[in-house]
């Protein structure tokens, strides 16, 4: 099968194939058509099976990328399954929304030169595949095990946890304050990038295998933390962070200048047709809206697209960094680019002007400077450089931050950092309180979906030590 491999001299690199901007604009379908399998094997026969995969050591679940490349190259689709399941529990979601422009793709040793392999994309085909040919079954335990856990937050780390748990045969209840499962999965993510169709069909399975959700149940308000703790043997604290950042200035209280997570929010329980009276009276809806959207990372980028599938009159990005200093995903810019949207870089804002609702943002321009600490430049302001630009809606997507979990959850004695994130031991991840595991964006801070996988499987197996160790002590004091 050598000459299977090692192709990326002979073969170009492709991308499936990605819908004309002028059509993709007007509705909220995934962009990227499918893989058919002589193009999905075409393009892992490109993969240099090299000796060191930097593209695997880049993947925060250290994926076999390679392994799996070549299974795919050779027409073993369940086997490469198989192996891209080993170590992700949602490969068909990462292959979507992963930024792989700044991980396995983006560090690809063939990049220069030949262009990188198209990871994501074989890794989505090879999931919907295996989903299509019932390769893809419920996490079914081959014992019961008569322990109990207990996790907060049905988003990508809890319920990648739920299902490293039940597999070993736990009685998993997973507990949200939404009425679907899949946290910002299903809310924070617009449909054009993962179609909500495919979360639902991931916690379907989940569900299959036993593990029980317990929908619309807010900890803190139906339920506390110490209820949990006596109704299981264990619990995971998975929540992630949703308390918008927010910024001081003149004009920030004005109608119509609204946090990111409430306009797509809003825009995902339209797309489910829900009742969203925000939306439905034009507060969280771009329709013949100038929008301008602040923040440079990749829910800004959802944003922007967001509203140009609004139908808004058009759409602005204000970022006070460079292209090249840009948190958010390439790939995506090129996307709203195409689509429409207008970058105006190197600008940050001063006030939002309007009397009745925001009218327009005032901004200045921005120099870059010396770089800091990280490596990025400093941005400073230009005197005399301000400007207005037109805007009857304004979204900002300036990051997120930790709720105060103690007092939410009715726990003083839970332990945080001076950021507000949960502080746990990192080498068994449990917090303060014996038994009670923290794990996910509450934890790190916000990050990637990605990111709260590898933490929800790394909590799934200190817990698992944990409640072993629990057992066998119950059992050693009843002989």
């Amino acid at each position: 099968m050598a000459e299977k491999l090692l192709r990326f001299v002979s073969v170009a690199k492709q991308m499936p194939d990605k819908r004309p901007a002028e059509g993709r604009r007007h509705d909220f379908a995934e962009i990227y058509a499918e893989f058919d399998q002589g193009r999905a094997e075409a393009q892992a026969s490109r993969c240099s099976q090299c000796g060191i995969p930097f593209c695997q050591i880049h993947c925060p679940l250290q994926n076999n990328i390679p392994d799996w490349l070549k299974l795919t190259a050779e027409g073993r689709l369940e086997e490469a399954y198989e192996v891209s399941a080993a170590t992700n529990n949602f490969p068909e979601i990462c292959g979507r929304i992963c930024p792989q422009d700044r991980l396995c793709e983006g560090n690809c040793v063939i990049e220069k030169g030949f262009a990188s392999v198209t990871i994501g994309s074989v890794e989505k085909y090879i999931t919907d595949t295996a989903f299509e040919r019932g390769w893809v079954r419920p996490p079914t335990p081959r014992r019961e095990l008569g322990q109990s856990v207990g996790i907060i937050g049905a988003g990508p780390g809890g319920l990648a946890a739920a299902e490293m748990l039940r597999r070993r045969g736990y009685d998993v209840h997973v507990y949200d304050r939404y009425d679907r499962i899949g946290g910002l999965l299903v809310y924070g993510i617009p449909n054009f990038k993962l179609e909500k169709a495919i979360v639902t069909r991931r916690a379907e399975l989940l569900a299959a295998g036993g593990i029980r959700f317990h929908l619309g149940v807010a900890v803190g308000r139906d339920v506390c933390l110490a209820d949990l703790r006596a109704r299981h043997d264990a619990v995971l604290i998975a929540t992630g962070v949703y308390k918008a950042r927010d910024m001081q200035m003149p004009g920030v209280g004005l109608p119509n200048v609204v946090a990111a997570l409430d306009y797509l929010t809003a825009s995902n329980r339209k797309g489910f047709g829900d009742a969203v009276p925000a939306f439905d009276d034009g507060a969280l809806d771009a329709a013949g809206k100038s929008v301008v959207v602040i923040g440079g990372g990749d829910t800004a980028m959802d944003c922007v697209r967001t509203a140009v599938r609004q139908g808004a009159k058009s759409v602005k990005c204000l970022y006070r960094r460079d292209r090249r200093n840009m948190p958010g995903s390439q790939r995506e810019v090129q996307h709203a680019e195409e689509e429409g949207v207008e970058f105006v870089w190197q600008a940050a804002p001063d006030a939002f002007t309007g009397a009745a609702a925001v009218k327009g943002v005032r901004a200045h321009r921005i120099h870059l400077g010396m770089a800091d600490s990280t490596g990025r430049q400093t941005p400073q302001k230009i005197d005399g450089s301000s400007f207005t630009l037109k805007a009857d809606l304004v979204v900002k997507a300036l990051g997120f931050d930790p709720e105060d979990v103690p007092a939410m959850f009715d726990a003083p004695e839970l332990a945080v950092s001076r950021w507000g994130t949960i502080r746990i031991d990192q080498r068994t991840m449990m917090t303060s309180l014996d038994g009670v595991f923290a794990a996910g964006d509450i934890v790190r801070g916000a990050s990637l979906v990605v990111w709260a996988v590898r933490d929800g499987r790394d909590a799934a197996e200190q817990m698992h030590l944990y409640l072993s160790a629990k057992a066998s002590a119950a059992l050693a004091r009843a002989s």
